[in-house]
């Protein structure tokens, strides 16, 4: 199965170091483990998505939501799934810093399934948010001028703030006022159409068209910054260590993958008493593995160290992409329908090459690696009214709309993915188009929940 979440870092107790994974680690048995762990390989099978909100509240909206009221809601869910902690159809929540709630989906074993039991969950949440008379709003970053406070105080988010406010205000933006959705696909067998190698390719290529199509955080502090996806722009400027995409693996991702987590800056270190978990500045695991730091780094340390780690597209057994906006109402089932048919269909994953393939830098070309790239900032920017990135789009789209039509039971899919397509790609357009045009015609603050295709 897919394991969708790593440990939730608001619980103490499971970022603990296990008892059976405290032996100091070498580089090699690092390098071994890394490969071995985050590409799980097998033919894919398992979808799944995970979805970021804000959480406003419709009668003081310029205000944070008091965490005691976000706690309020949370508790009056209806906990029991299937393990009997999580929501009807397993779905878990947790917060984030900023008091955004994040919701994944358990792993399904297919795009309908995944649609069906997420759709159902998010329903159950809405309608517990909605009796405390707080809403959920899917946008990139958040729309209104309110403070963005840190509403959680476990120390991984303090040694993160303290972390990225070295570097200016991006992380604490990052943190407090953006929100994602992340779909979350197999990584794929050795070889064939389904190859691991394949698939970590269309990811990455596929990213700028997924940043434009679905860009929707056109405004932060209550005001448009002229980027589309204002929240890709964030990324774009924070710790390099931590979310550029991993240097061109020349063949094997599993080679460069576990050279990058190496080579990343550790974020924190995590104490078992008071004591910050702050870092050494500029210290990377590599040289925690070589001497630095206060004891050497064990493999529990290792892995806890990856889940830092923010590439737009990360492996986690599976792969996890993450470049897309947060999407209003239920507009997350768009870019999962997409993502879903372009990699797991091998003649879809042909024709979206294909049409990505015109994108491509020239061979040998000095580009930043991604979201760095001049492509990838142009998609934050601009969005399909690139023309380059919406021919690309709309052949991605068409792609999917024939996988789509080859999956039983997915007809409904299909036309909400084609509506999509029409509503927004066709026309230059994007879902933050929609929010510009509400603030310039100000009948709206936030972005509503029926904007949903």
């Amino acid at each position: 199965m897919i394991p969708l979440r790593p440990p939730n870092p608001t619980d103490r107790q499971s970022t603990a170091p296990r008892a059976d994974a405290v032996t100091p680690l070498t580089e090699s048995a690092a390098r071994s483990h890394m490969s071995g762990v985050c590409f799980k390989i097998g033919p894919p099978r398992l979808v799944g998505v995970e979805a970021e909100w804000f959480v406003h509240d419709d009668r003081c909206p310029d205000r944070p939501v008091p965490p005691e009221r976000l706690h309020a809601a949370l508790e009056a869910l209806p906990l029991g799934g299937p393990d009997g902690t999580s929501l009807p159809s397993g779905s878990r929540l947790t917060l984030e810093p900023g008091g955004q709630v994040e919701l994944s989906s358990p792993p399904a074993d297919s795009l309908t399934t995944c649609v069906a039991d997420t759709r159902r969950d998010l329903g159950a949440l809405r309608a517990a948010f909605a009796a405390q008379g707080l809403r959920l709003t899917g946008t990139g970053t958040d729309p209104l001028d309110r403070p963005r406070t840190m509403v959680l105080d476990h120390p991984r988010y303090l040694a993160m703030e303290r972390h990225f406010d070295a570097a200016g205000p991006w992380g604490r933006i990052m943190m407090t006022g953006t929100a994602s959705l992340q779909v979350c696909l197999d990584s794929g067998t050795e070889d064939g159409p389904h190859g691991y190698r394949r698939r970590w390719l269309l990811a990455h290529r596929l990213g700028p068209v997924l940043v434009a199509a679905f860009a929707n955080s056109p405004l932060l502090d209550g005001r448009p910054t002229g980027h589309r996806s204002t929240r890709q722009t964030v990324w774009s400027r924070m710790d390099p260590t931590r979310t550029l995409a991993p240097a061109p693996d020349h063949g094997d991702p599993r080679e460069s993958w576990a050279g990058y987590v190496l080579d990343a800056e550790v974020l924190c270190v995590r104490r078992q008493d008071d004591r910050p978990w702050t870092a050494p500045a500029g210290m990377t695991f590599r040289d925690w593995l070589r001497g630095a730091g206060e004891h050497p780094p064990t493999l529990d340390d290792l892995d806890y160290h990856r889940t830092t780690l923010f590439p737009p597209v990360r492996p986690r057994g599976h792969l996890e992409l993450r470049m897309i906006d947060a999407q209003p109402g239920d507009g997350w089932i768009v870019p999962t329908a997409l993502v879903t048919a372009l990699l797991d269909d091998p003649l879809a994953a042909d024709a979206a090459l294909a049409a990505l393939e015109p994108l491509q830098p020239p061979h040998g070309a000095d580009d930043p690696r991604p979201p760095r790239s001049d492509l990838w900032c142009r998609a934050a920017v601009l969005a399909t009214a690139d023309p380059a990135l919406r021919r690309a789009a709309l052949a991605c789209f068409a792609a999917a709309d024939a996988a789509l039509g080859r999956l039983p039971g997915a007809e409904r899919l299909r036309a909400t993915v084609a509506a999509f397509a029409e509503r927004y790609p066709a026309r230059g357009r994007c879902p933050a188009d929609d929010q510009l045009d509400a603030l310039r015609s100000g009948t709206r603050r936030t972005p509503p929940e029926e904007a949903a295709p």
